[in-house]
């Protein structure tokens, strides 16, 4: 079936990440609130609003953990592993009956949901590009509906329980999908996934810091009765901390981080309170009325990202800026269109906000490496938890000391529209950041050290490099042009061959062969001129006595020959002929330069 059909992985995994990354996202949002009026006479409101809240912290804390584990685990098995326990999670909670049990099955949302993203990115890596640009476009859709999905099932429901199972038909066709791709996979040869690099592994793990710090402060700002003005500055400090991290690494990869970061701080916590005021009882369409702006969007982003993958080309790098300023021109038609009655107009604030933020991460995965995407990947979660930090911050400000019910209304449509011109200048502020970084990177700083991204199996350290072969056949080279004849350029391919042989040392050792070769042939010219010399003399002519030369003479047009590569510098052996008496001379060659042919004696210049 594999080869009959090459397309039926690739079109699985589609399936799989349509369905798998919304389901994910869907497990951010703190929807228990909304059915507060159906809790049981004696349960602890503000207690199960804390345990309904674990879910990000628990998601965004394992992202970066499921990514260095899936150096080592199958992508396949982890995708089930963490939609088997969204399933459980699912399954159970039903049965939730304390908020201590309410916490538990909440962690195992985010656990499974911080298993399924990082999984997907790492299954579209090897395939084709265009399955990257869905991911984007999809996670770009998943943030942009979060909210919408987590409050629809809670429309009209009577029982609290359905905030802790929301799609449990959509958990079981997405792990069916999971089991397909399974089974696909291995049949197409398991192909084993890409591994980040060493570096990369200690960047990720350095990723759950901030993460933690981030999460226990969300949880203190939870469960303590924190002023506004300090969970505002913790905030603020969380976002520092966040960018000062995402600055590490090459231009590649700093461009990704900031675009995460960027995205995951505003795009869901500013929707999730255009959505609140958007309810019905607060003057918007409700919830009815925005499918439409959310569908349009949706489709529109996706579309988007596949366009920056296939047409983009060498502009690529500048459609990053451009989509977070049309993130920037969204967030101000918030302050001016919402809220509003009718529906359809927001689909201007949903299409900026969604396309702006698929078109910013597909330009800037591109050039980045599979440790820089799986970098990035873990500073988004994080993002979110202090974009939503910040946006609690602002509107505790603005609700404080609020009595009438109108003027509750007023000040949390002014908490939105104060929120949306703060996340307008963090936007800024992190294109300006990268612009600046990137003008202090050299031209040709490279690919991250991720780049080459290959599997264990598939791609591992260059020979060629390592081994030292480019330097030796540069020698090589040099050696051949030198040499006046055979034995030099087989005394070169040994020195060759034995460089590569022996793990590529230094060109030192190819200096030497070249020193000795040079020797070889001193001696060999040498040799050859002391043997016409030798003959005419024979023939009656007066040459000058060669004395201090090793000198080899062989009557009647004998041959000579000399002894390449040995110990002594090289030696010279005469071959008698034609019956003459032959003479030998051994004895170390000295060192001098090699003898020109045509200078060979005296008498070649008077005799022409």
């Amino acid at each position: 079936m594999s080869t009959r059909f090459p397309w039926l992985l690739d079109a699985v995994l589609a399936l799989l990440v349509v369905a798998a990354l919304p389901l994910a996202i869907v497990s951010i949002p703190n929807t228990v609130s909304v059915v507060g009026d159906l809790l049981p006479d004696g349960f602890d409101r503000l207690g199960l609003m804390r345990a309904h809240g674990l879910a990000l912290p628990a998601m965004m804390l394992t992202v970066p953990l499921a990514a260095v584990a899936l150096g080592r685990a199958k992508v396949a098995h982890v995708m089930i592993a963490g939609l088997l326990m969204l399933a459980l999670a699912d399954t159970l909670g039903g049965y939730a009956g304390s908020t201590f049990l309410v916490g538990v099955l909440r962690v195992f949302h985010g656990i499974g949901a911080g298993l399924l993203i990082p999984a997907t990115l790492v299954a579209v890596w090897e395939r084709p590009p265009v399955l990257r640009a869905l991911w984007t476009g999809v996670l770009a859709l998943s943030l942009l509906s979060a909210q919408a999905l987590a409050l629809w099932p809670l429309d009209g429901v009577n029982d609290w329980k359905v905030t802790l199972q929301p799609y449990p038909m959509l958990t079981g066709i997405t792990l069916a999908l999971a089991a397909a791709y399974l089974v696909v996979w291995q049949m197409r040869g398991r192909r084993p996934a890409p591994l980040p690099q060493p570096k990369e592994r200690s960047r990720l793990l350095l990723a759950t810091m901030p993460a933690a710090g981030i999460a226990v402060v969300a949880i203190s700002t939870a469960s303590e009765d924190w002023q506004a003005n300090l969970v505002i500055l913790v905030a603020v400090l969380a976002m520092v901390a966040l960018l000062a991290l995402a600055s590490i690494g090459t231009r590649e990869g700093r461009t990704l981080a900031y675009a995460m970061v960027a995205v995951g701080a505003v795009l869901l916590p500013s929707i999730a309170q255009v959505t609140y005021v958007e309810m019905g009882g607060l003057g918007g369409p409700g919830l009815k009325g925005l499918w439409i702006p959310f569908a349009v969007a949706g489709l529109l982003a996706v579309a988007a990202a596949v366009l920056v993958c296939l047409f983009a080309g060498d502009a690529g790098r500048w459609l990053t800026p451009l989509g977070l300023l049309a993130m920037v021109v969204g967030l101000c038609s918030v302050r001016v269109v919402v809220p509003n009655p009718d529906g359809l107009v927001l689909v201007v604030p949903f299409t900026l906000l969604a396309v702006g933020a698929a078109v910013a991460l597909t330009a800037a995965l591109r050039p980045a490496g599979f440790g820089a995407a799986l970098f990035g990947l873990a500073l988004c979660l994080p993002g979110v938890l202090a974009g939503y930090l910040l946006g609690t911050g602002v509107q505790m400000a603005m609700l404080r000391g609020v009595g009438a019910p109108q003027e509750l209304v007023d000040r949390f449509v002014g908490a939105l529209h104060l929120w949306a011109l703060i996340g307008g200048f963090l936007v800024v502020a992190v294109i300006v950041l990268a612009a600046l970084l990137a003008r202090r990177t050299p031209a040709g700083d490279g690919p991250d050290d991720d780049t080459l991204s290959g599997t264990a199996d598939e791609t591992g350290p260059d020979p060629g490099r390592d081994l030292g072969l480019d330097e030796a056949d540069e020698a090589d080279e040099a050696d051949e042009a030198e040499s006046a004849g055979t034995g030099q350029a087989g005394a070169d391919v040994g020195a060759g061959m034995a460089e590569a042989e022996y793990g590529g040392k230094s060109r030192t050792q190819t200096d030497a062969a070249r020193d000795r070769a040079q020797t070889e042939d001193a001696g060999r010219g040498r040799a050859e001129a002391d043997g016409r010399g030798k003959g005419r003399a024979e023939a009656g002519d007066t040459e000058p006595d060669g004395a201090g030369n090793d000198q080899v003479a062989a009557g009647g047009g004998g041959k000579s020959r000399s002894g390449a590569g040995s110990a002594g510098g090289g030696a010279s052996e005469a071959e008698p002929g034609g019956g003459e008496s032959s003479a030998e001379v051994t004895g170390p060659v000295p060192r001098v330069p090699p003898v020109p042919p045509q200078a060979a004696s005296p008498e070649d210049g008077g005799s022409s």
